[in-house]
């Protein structure tokens, strides 16, 4: 027995294999208005770091960029400094809730026609029928030994996705440094070490995600379809296989023979080959399915092919479709879309953007901070008066130079003077000439007499000579030593 071996069970495999999948060109609606989402979007993506616009000669006149190393952000004539980034928080949060009111309404339409991963992917994949051909040429060539004609395609398909990755990663780079400038900078070796990293990464990321991972990532990589099964609910509209109408399967033979007995769909298996992720709509909602539609132009031109009605594959609420397998009548696409919870967000997403557009009109141009000093807290003069030092920060948000008077409002009797100037030379108003779009950075020594509370409030203000723009510092505290009794 001793020399008996034990028998060896081979353990099942935990996880499926990846299985290819060659999507299948296909005309339709929906094809056509990918067509047009993605050459827009790529369009702003790659073309907007060059658009110019005139702010003046003291600021760039790239329309937008992110000036990292001046704290700007620019978006044609707005320009955002650093104590203003709530701006930016609130587009970020307009960006949220508009993808919550897009999938309440039309489920993961994001996803299925203007999400990055869907737009590269979609793009690599018409480079891919162009050069190996349609979906069956794929399988074939895929099949296939290595050889002359494989080899041939491959490097070629792979060096088109690769410049096409490159030139994305060198587009993100253009929307953080003048654009031309960078490009020469570029190819010449001078830019900086982060500007030929980010490229690299991005390019490697792009050339993998979009020519080799593609669907991957949208069913184990992204945590948005996670997510949005929160905000779907029974009356969100969804690209449904109305099984009540299509069932039971059967070939267009069976179905001529015995149409009592059999639906409209043919099992043509249409709606798969076209269908990026894989999937088979008539299985359901699932994880899977981008919401691009694809599978609704293959289903529409089979219909038409054997004189059925279009719609066995369509946008359907599952309200919608409990009421017809019911017999009863479809609610109106008006009020599937005008809902509670869709006017709530959209009203949320709205008053954020009004709120935000009129704050935009109202700000100032010109702002000012102040900081006291404290070590020594104050000082007492030769004359008896009482000296507190400060740190004005006055920023010139516009670009162009201005002169700004500074004046105390709140303090009686006080007197001010810079830094390098004198006691004697005093005054109750002081002047700056301020750069465009900088900050001035001043100290200032503010004298005021000895009589008076020990903590007095007070403020600074500046007035812009030109345009008549005004600046409020908030409370600012004059200290004075404590009274003797």
């Amino acid at each position: 027995m001793s020399g008996i071996e034990p028998l060896k069970v081979q353990q099942p495999a935990l996880y499926e294999g990846r299985r290819g999948v060659y999507p299948k060109a296909v005309d339709g609606f929906f094809r056509r208005m990918k067509w047009v989402i993605m050459a827009v979007t790529l369009a702003i993506y790659y073309i907007t770091p060059w658009i110019r616009w005139d702010r003046g000669q003291y600021a760039p006149d790239q329309a937008v960029l992110v000036d990292l190393a001046n704290r700007r952000f620019y978006m044609f004539q707005i320009e955002i400094w650093p104590h203003e980034f709530y701006y930016v928080v609130g587009l970020l949060i307009m960006a949220g809730i508009g993808l919550f009111l897009v999938t309440s309404a039309v489920g993961r339409a994001w996803c299925g026609y203007a999400c990055p991963q869907t737009v590269w992917t979609d793009l690599f994949q018409h480079v891919e029928r162009f050069i190996d051909g349609d979906r069956n040429a794929q399988i074939r060539l895929e099949k296939a030994s290595w050889g002359v004609e494989k080899i041939s395609k491959r490097l070629t398909k792979w060096a088109a996705w690769l410049f096409i990755a490159f030139w994305t990663g060198g587009a993100w780079i253009m929307y953080f440094a003048d654009a031309p400038t960078l490009v020469r900078e570029f190819w010449s070796g001078e830019a900086a070490t982060v500007a030929y990293a980010t490229v690299g990464i991005l390019t490697a990321t792009t050339f993998i995600f979009g020519g080799f991972m593609r669907e991957q990532v949208c069913i184990y990589m992204c945590p948005w379809p996670r997510i949005q099964t929160a905000m779907m609910d029974e009356k969100s509209l969804l690209v449904t296989y109305k099984d009540w109408r299509g069932e039971q399967r059967g070939s267009l033979k069976q179905a001529q023979a015995n149409p009592q007995a059999f639906g409209d769909c043919i099992d043509c298996n249409q709606c798969v080959a076209v269908c990026p992720t894989g999937i088979d709509i008539r299985e359901g909602p699932q994880i899977g399915c981008i919401t691009c539609a694809l599978c609704i132009d293959a289903c529409d031109k089979v219909m038409a092919q054997i004189g059925k009605p279009r719609g066995l594959i369509d946008y359907c609420t599952l309200d919608d479709a409990v009421a017809v397998k019911s017999g009863r009548q479809a609610n109106p696409p008006l009020k599937t879309l005008f809902r509670p919870r869709t006017i709530v967000y959209f009203g949320i997403w709205a008053s954020i953007g009004l709120a935000m557009l009129f704050t935009l009109g109202q700000r100032t141009r010109l702002d000012l901070s102040v900081q006291p000093d404290r070590n020594p807290v104050y000082v007492r003069l030769s004359d008896g008066a009482i000296r507190n030092n400060f740190t004005l920060k006055i920023r010139n948000m516009e670009t162009r130079p201005r002169i700004v008077d500074v004046t105390i409002n709140g303090l009686s009797g006080a007197v001010m003077w810079t830094a390098d100037g004198k006691r004697e030379f005093a005054k109750q108003s002081v002047n700056f000439a301020v750069a465009p779009d900088a900050v001035h950075k001043v100290r200032l020594f503010i004298a005021a007499p000895p009589e008076g509370e020990e903590r007095t409030e007070f403020r600074i203000t500046t007035r812009a000579r030109s345009g008549d723009e005004r600046g409020d510092s908030d409370t600012v505290i004059f200290e004075r030593p404590e009274t003797e009794e």
